[in-house]
């Protein structure tokens, strides 16, 4: 019987499911556009987003992407689909017939959980009338735009790493994201098996189970983790979950059968409450990506594309090669958070001591709980 996997919200990553939402303090949804300046100076950068009404853009993504373009002379000027297909395609539109130089746009999702077509054939037309698009936040297969997402691969990896250290030894479980439309969890699963591979061919570690998980659901990853678990006897040594929602799940699991803190478990997302389970010793890594770095990339990126509109022309964009086609991407690297340095994302003001220390021992607190 599954039982209550608690607050297991997604600040999103490369990973989270389109429909999580954030733990972060709650800001107003949906305000008025910004207004570029009549006879604006510069270059104006239209922001198409797909749901304004998660916490983390307002917070995080928007300022990093603003700062940079302020500071180059640029203008600004975002909108709100409301998590509306046809409301974003006709908000790109206008900003092709409006004049924007470049266009940042966090894209809606289709039935599939890939890439709604509506949306990509919006951002085609856009780059054909002269307008470069940086696709923010997710992995699109269109050699048109230029994505500007956390490192998938190298998130995995870092997962991996961390759960090899704890657990050089064992059967492991990956929990896997989306099984269709998505790019992000077969290459983080690449990563992932790059850095087991060599274990597993000596014979230290075999991997008992990987599954893939409908929207990345936390509920559905518990009962694939209860399954697991049952076949394998109950001898599992490791779950690498790509997300912290699933993660959620697969603790949830583990506590069932008194095994939360015993299993070495890995997330990513810097979900607070995957940050406390870091805390807590339920989870032993979380691999967290900040925000103000992936902004700071795509503003920068937005403000050489008003010179260049070249997109393989901005510093740090290289080729990446996805199912269909040669995409160019700007990848940022993540930051895998463990117990000894639980302090960065305090310190950064991602979240507050009281939500990761929350519940955690005295006598067994980390560093940045005492």
């Amino acid at each position: 019987m599954a039982v209550a996997v608690g607050v297991v919200a997604c600040l999103m990553s490369a990973a989270c499911s389109p429909a999580a939402t954030s733990t972060s303090p709650t800001v107003p949804a949906s305000p008025a556009p910004s207004q570029a300046a009549s006879g604006r100076p510069g270059c104006l950068v239209g922001e198409a987003w797909n749901n304004y009404s998660e916490d983390r853009i307002a917070l995080w993504d928007q300022p990093a992407i603003e700062k940079q373009i302020d500071a180059a002379g640029g203008t600004h000027e975002f909108v709100d689909a409301k998590s509306s297909v046809e409301t974003q395609v006709t908000q790109i539109d206008e900003f092709v017939a409006k004049g924007a130089d470049v266009i940042i746009v966090r894209v809606m999702f289709g039935p599939d959980g890939g890439l709604a077509q509506e949306t990509k054939g919006a951002i085609d037309r856009a780059v054909d009338a002269g307008v470069p698009v940086i696709v923010y936040d997710y992995l699109i297969d269109d050699p048109k735009a230029l994505v500007v997402a956390f490192d998938p691969v190298e998130t995995g990896r870092m997962e991996a790493r961390a759960i090899l250290a704890a657990r050089p030894k064992g059967n492991y479980a990956i929990i896997k994201g989306h099984p269709t439309g998505q790019l992000e969890p077969d290459l983080i699963a690449s990563g992932i098996h790059e850095v087991l591979q060599p274990a597993i061919d000596k014979g230290d570690i075999k991997i008992v189970a990987e599954t893939y998980t409908v929207n990345w659901d936390p509920y559905t990853a518990q009962t694939e983790m209860e399954t697991i678990l049952s076949e394998n006897h109950y001898k599992i040594d490791a779950v690498i979950s790509e997300d912290d929602n699933m993660a959620g799940g697969v603790v949830a699991a583990l506590k069932e059968v008194g095994l939360d803190g015993k299993v070495a478990v890995a997330g990513q997302g810097g979900d607070t409450w995957g940050l406390n389970r870091v805390a807590l010793g339920t989870q032993t890594v979380d691999v967290w990506p900040d925000l103000r770095l992936r902004g700071k990339a795509a503003g920068d990126a937005a403000v050489a594309l008003c010179k260049n509109p070249d997109i393989s022309k901005v510093n740090g964009a290289r080729p990446l090669s996805l199912p269909k086609n040669q995409a160019t991407a700007l990848l940022v690297t993540p930051q895998p958070i463990m117990k000894d340095n639980l302090n960065l994302v305090i310190d950064s003001a991602w979240t507050t001591k009281d939500y990761v220390c929350k519940d955690v021992d005295p006598s067994k607190a980390p560093p940045a709980c005492r």
